[in-house]
């Protein structure tokens, strides 16, 4: 495998701040442009549009510092179909609006979403033609592991808290993988649905969350027993999904639906819907639990969802196919 390093050495503060300070940012993948929007969330003002290389990349996550945006490449295909096969991911200053860093995974892996690990500060991205997690030290730029799945089309990534488990949504199958990231092994794999898609991990670590891509159904992996405990009802077809930090509430787009339902994580039931725009997809909830975010697709624009009301409060103008979303914190 081969590094290349486009603006020499590149550091990093480790330690997470989760602040809606002046300087935060509001990162969204443009897919149908193949650039990184850079949006100030305090105007929804669109700052910049960054070129990915003229490559497509579906996700992003910012450095803990925010000051940087890793947007793995995946190509130009879906998960599953014929395409190009992603092999890089970039690495953009949020500040200079350019590509400072690229890491190259030595072949097609069709890399995905990248998670910073809460403890370690590594990036752990989802290669889904190797069927592998690998982790790259954000420092170096340097691919330190990997950890296998032990399935295919192993798209989407979610971590515990403590930096101990990931699990990954393996769309085809219909499966979690459920890996020990210390050990690098996979622990078990938990049939789900004929297909699902995304995830997300509730914030006490006890439930996992991903949506059925053949019913109106989300189902609810029980951490403790690797096991799917329940299913709750949608109203329609789930995609993207987030916790609200006080740990009450799961937020699941619903693309068919131009919707987003509220799901109250006590009582395993959805409690509301909150309308948005064409196709909404993934869903960012901002530190302090004041706002959501919806990338919604078809519109070209991203939804802001006041939490206290359940309204939307404006929508912000992005580039064509908003996707996924990266909160890069300010001081």
């Amino acid at each position: 495998m081969r590094i290349r390093f486009v603006a020499g050495w590149i550091g990093l503060c480790f330690a997470f701040s989760g602040s809606y300070g002046e300087s935060a940012k509001l990162l969204v993948i443009e897919k149908g442009q193949q650039s990184l929007a850079i949006v100030d969330p305090s105007t929804g003002a669109l700052i910049a549009s960054v070129p990915e290389g003229g490559k497509t990349g579906h996700e992003v996550a910012a450095s803990p510092d925010g000051k940087l945006a890793y947007v793995p490449i995946y190509g130009d295909s879906g998960v599953g179909r014929p395409g190009t096969d992603g092999r890089t991911m970039v690495v953009i200053d949020v500040a200079t609006h350019t590509v400072v860093g690229t890491v190259d995974f030595g072949h097609g892996v069709r890399p995905h979403l990248p998670v910073i690990g809460p403890k370690d500060g590594l990036i752990y991205v989802t290669t889904e033609l190797d069927q592998t997690v690998t982790m790259i030290d954000p420092k170096m730029l340097k691919i330190v592991g990997t950890v296998s799945t032990g399935q295919p089309e192993s798209h989407m990534l979610a971590l515990s808290h403590d930096g101990r488990r990931g699990y990954t949504a393996n769309v085809g199958p219909g499966t979690v993988s459920v890996l020990d990231l210390e050990k690098r092994k996979t622990l078990a794999v938990i049939p789900v649905a004929e297909t699902v898609q995304r995830i997300s991990i509730s914030m006490d670590d006890r439930w996992v969350f991903t949506s059925d891509q053949k019913k109106p159904l989300l189902a609810v992996i029980d951490t403790a027993t690797d096991t799917v405990a329940k299913r709750i009802p949608l109203p329609a077809l789930g995609y993207g999904s987030a916790a609200t930090p006080d740990g009450k509430w799961l937020l699941i787009a619903m693309p068919d639906a131009n919707q987003v339902a509220v799901v109250d994580i006590t009582r395993m039931q959805v409690a509301r819907v909150v309308d948005v725009r064409e196709s909404p997809q993934a869903v960012l909830v901002r530190p302090d639990g004041k706002r959501a975010y919806v990338s919604c697709e078809a519109a070209k624009d991203v939804a802001e969802i006041d939490l206290d009301t359940w309204k939307v409060t404006r929508t912000i103008g992005t580039g064509a196919s908003p996707d996924g979303m990266s909160w890069a914190a300010g001081n």
